[in-house]
């Protein structure tokens, strides 16, 4: 069977018990992702940078997809989570990198005035799988050479 996209265990946490990503429902969109660490996420202050929650995971898509990571929707509600960026970006030539070897990690800021505590296990977002589409004059040709932030 050709593999055409899918999750692994990243380098480093092979021994951590993680969870491949899965649906909940025949007709979910997104595959629920868990923590792959216990962490804490500080309450916010000016200037504070985003933590990162590790997964554990990576994932291998076809070239012309990218994978979606969406915050759970009762995170900012019950735990003041947001995600730094809206949503996350993997680019299908993250997945390996010499960097992080294709770590997929949620950079969330935390709204509420007290530390919020993420447990290992716990889910934290969804991951979702999408075709993209490039202009006639599309001229890309730069090449991957890091992991997570690498391309400015």
């Amino acid at each position: 069977m050709e593999r055409k996209r899918g999750f692994e265990i990243v380098k480093g946490f092979e021994k951590k018990s993680i969870n491949l990503p899965k649906r909940s429902t025949q007709h979910s969109a997104g595959y629920d992702v868990e923590a792959a660490e216990t962490c804490i996420i500080p309450a916010f202050k000016r200037g504070d940078k985003p933590t990162l929650v590790k997964t554990g995971i990576k994932a291998y898509m076809q070239e012309d997809e990218v994978l979606i990571l969406a915050n759970r929707s009762s995170n900012p509600g019950k735990k003041g989570l947001i995600l730094a960026n809206s949503i996350g970006v993997v680019d299908s030539d993250y997945y390996g990198n010499p960097d992080n070897d294709g770590h997929i990690m949620f950079a969330f800021y935390n709204v509420k005035n007290e530390d919020i505590t993420i447990e290992k296990g716990e889910r934290i977002g969804q991951a979702i799988f999408q075709k993209y589409l490039i202009t006639d004059n599309d001229c890309a040709d730069g090449v991957r050479n890091g992991g997570f932030g690498s391309t400015n």
